[in-house]
């Protein structure tokens, strides 16, 4: 009986735990020294926003698998020059198919966009179907796939907070660089029909091991 109670115990401690981990963009080498310092994921870009798969993405992926840390990839599309089945098949072809990958979700990125003709538009149904095209063609190429966005940009690209909410079923990465690694002030930020986040990124600005990166906090 008391066995039993210190194994309750010790799984609640473990359940609420944070898990914390980084993004990034730029190239890096040394992820063992990202793992010492006690990040446990990286979600590398894999899609750059002007229509063009990130080729350091692939190779900062396999670093950080190598040294032990679990790996997710961020999708930036670009909405105009290319359709979202074109750019989804340069990804996989790129980032392997399912026996091969190095990551587990692909996030898709839903944030205004500066690349010339790859910008959102002023048409927010359209923008609301191609990011339900981003998600079918990925779903298709078997992928696990999640949305990251803000309050902000969901409204400014959807039309309001509570537009386009029919995307509730997959996980949410939300950004409020409050520097704060818990979900607490999501009831204020929430959007698009999600209740429950399951990423936060809660600092933009920081350095990691000498590369620039975000921190973000899981559980």
């Amino acid at each position: 009986m008391k066995m039993t109670s210190l194994l309750i115990v010790a799984l609640q401690i473990y359940c609420s735990l944070a898990v914390l981990g980084i993004d990034l963009h730029a190239k890096h080498d040394d992820f063992a020294c990202i793992k010492k310092n006690g990040y446990q994921f990286v979600i590398a870009r894999a899609y750059r926003s002007f229509g063009a798969v990130d080729l350091d993405g692939y190779q900062n992926l396999e670093k950080a698998k190598a040294a032990g840390l679990i790996g997710d990839v961020y999708f930036f599309p670009c909405k105009g020059k290319k359709t979202a089945k074109s750019q989804v098949q340069e990804f996989v072809q790129t980032f392997g198919n399912q026996q091969t990958q190095v990551y587990g979700t692909v996030w898709v990125d839903v944030e205004t966009n500066p690349s010339t003709d790859c910008g959102w538009t002023n048409d927010y149904a359209s923008n609301c179907n191609f990011l339900q095209e981003l998600v079918n063609e990925l779903k298709g190429n078997s992928r696990s796939v999640g949305i990251y966005a803000s309050q902000y940009m969901w409204t400014s690209i959807f039309g309001s907070q509570s537009a386009c909410s029919h995307f509730t079923s997959l996980p949410l990465w939300y950004p409020h660089y409050d520097q704060t690694p818990t979900f607490d002030d999501f009831p204020k930020y929430k959007f698009g029909g999600w209740t429950t986040p399951s990423i936060k990124q809660y600092s933009g600005t920081a350095t990691v091991c000498g590369v620039g990166v975000d921190l973000n906090y899981y559980k």
